[in-house]
């Protein structure tokens, strides 16, 4: 099967937990595992990071562990009889202080803060923007609204403010828990819901320093874009994070959905330019959450979100609660593999005007340079941190990049980067035998045959981070 360069994010739920299913999963192309830390407990995540790490090893392929924390609830509260039919006009108010639980004329709120965010006029949006209020009033504690988009509300569903603007902080108590135990579970990534700025990321990167300092575990850091305070602040969130998520769902809810196609294309070339990973999620596969076939129209989004770079693709529901996990997962590669076969740019436009401040980035991008022109077979970088493959990964090339390391947890955060297979190997000894073993690897996996070229990039002295200071262009023996 043709080798694929966008990878995989599948959620883990009651419909992918079962060991057998989970190893064919992996099998079947997915990359990185998500654990939503919106449902469940701290057990059931380290249980189901077992499962992970056990299903891994049996299908041969590492994969990584993304922890994606739930962030502030902002929700209404519960309704008497599970749920309301609200009507085109009618009243209803949301009450911080209301204890008892909802009717027809109104609800309480999760969300306490919400009376303080809003003001007459605004527009608030329920249940991914299905009801839409308009606000009266604020009284006190009470969001005083008439409905102007109706349909059926039931027990916590999410509240949106169109244009955003509400305070709630990216981090709970909760979250500060979830961290500690993602990093008891060596969580590769963690992502963080509702990043306003930068700050907030730099929080959470604190936290899961002083988390996983015991075991000197330090996790990579994803900023799920999901509020429009974000967008403005997105080049200073990119700064302080590893990488985004391009979470559709929220934030289509308070820019509007016409808007989201057009950003998407914007932080995904952003994150590219500033080296930094991304993942482009939500509703990619939705119908097949119940069908046994994608929509022509999903086909085209996961197509045209791997047409604009992004390094993966992610599935929720789809893999965590669907009736068919296994079959999306081998769509979507499938789709994916046919949308890489379309022309790149060429490469020479991504140098026009480039200036290398760093030797070892200067080397990266000379061996996809050399080896492109060379025709070579693969580029292989021995990697100590996974720098150089990630540097070479913003780049369009028609040749796989295999990162050898002899770290396991670089190798595991690997698993994003698109177009790197990562590979775990022995880099201590002196350059010569880790060129020649390196080679043998390559050769015993079939990636390399007698005679083929091949790039490599190494740094002397061997096994220091950030000194990659060699290439070379070799013919496999």
């Amino acid at each position: 099967m043709p080798q694929r360069a966008t990878k995989i994010v599948a959620t883990l739920g009651p419909a992918s937990s079962d060991p057998a299913l989970l190893e064919q999963m992996i099998r079947a192309g997915v990359n990185v595992v998500r654990l939503n830390f919106s449902h469940g407990t701290a057990q059931d995540h380290i249980d189901r990071a077992t499962l992970v790490r056990e299903a891994a090893q049996r299908a041969g392929q590492e994969v990584g562990i993304m922890a994606d924390l739930q962030g502030p609830k902002i929700r209404v509260g519960k309704f008497a009889q599970g749920k309301v039919q609200l009507e085109p006009g009618q009243p209803f108010v949301l009450d911080a202080s209301r204890t008892e639980p909802g009717d027809i004329q109104g609800v309480g709120l999760d969300y306490k803060e919400l009376p303080r965010d809003v003001k007459a006029g605004d527009t608030l949006l329920l249940n991914d923007g299905l009801i839409v209020l308009t606000i009266d009033k604020v009284v006190g504690p009470a969001v005083y609204t008439t409905v102007k988009l109706g349909g059926e509300l039931s027990n916590n569903k999410g509240i949106n403010k169109q244009g955003g603007g509400l305070t709630a902080p990216a981090l709970t108590a909760k979250d500060m828990d979830d961290i500690r135990t993602a990093m008891g579970l060596q969580a590769d990534y963690v992502a963080v819901s509702f990043p306003k700025n930068a700050t907030d990321m730099e929080l959470a990167r604190q936290l899961c320093n002083m988390a996983g300092a015991a075991t000197g575990h330090k996790p990579f850091l994803i900023a799920k874009i999901e509020r429009a305070e974000a967008i403005p602040e997105l080049a200073n969130i990119l700064k302080v994070s590893d990488g985004i998520m391009v979470a559709r769902g929220d934030l289509a809810v308070e820019v509007g959905n016409a808007t989201v196609p057009g950003l998407q294309k914007h932080m995904i070339k952003m994150a590219r330019d500033m080296d930094k990973v991304v993942i482009t999620a939500t509703q990619m596969m939705e119908s097949m959450i119940f069908n046994p076939v994608p929509t022509r129209a999903e086909v085209s989004d996961v197509a045209n979100a791997v047409l604009d770079g992004t390094d993966a693709v992610m599935l929720s529901a789809e893999t965590a609660a669907g009736k068919y996990p296994l079959q999306t997962v081998v769509e979507m590669a499938n789709i994916c593999r046919e949308a890489e076969k379309t022309d790149y740019d060429p490469l020479e436009d991504d140098f026009v005007g480039a200036r290398f401040t760093r030797i070892d980035q200067a080397i990266a991008m000379g061996a996809l340079f050399t080896a492109h022109h060379l025709g070579a077979k693969a580029i292989v970088a021995l990697t100590e941190s996974g720098s150089t493959a990630l540097w070479m990964s913003r780049h369009s090339v028609r040749m796989p990049i295999y990162a050898v390391t002899s770290s396991l947890s670089a190798q595991r955060k690997m698993t994003l980067y698109r177009n790197v297979r990562p590979l775990l190997m022995d880099t201590s000894a002196d350059r010569d035998t880790a060129l020649a073993d390196a080679e043998a690897h390559l050769k015993a996996r079939g990636i390399v045959q007698s005679g083929d070229v091949y790039a490599i990039t190494v740094g002397e002295p061997m096994g220091q981070p950030g000194g990659t200071n060699t290439l070379k262009i070799c013919t496999a023996a």
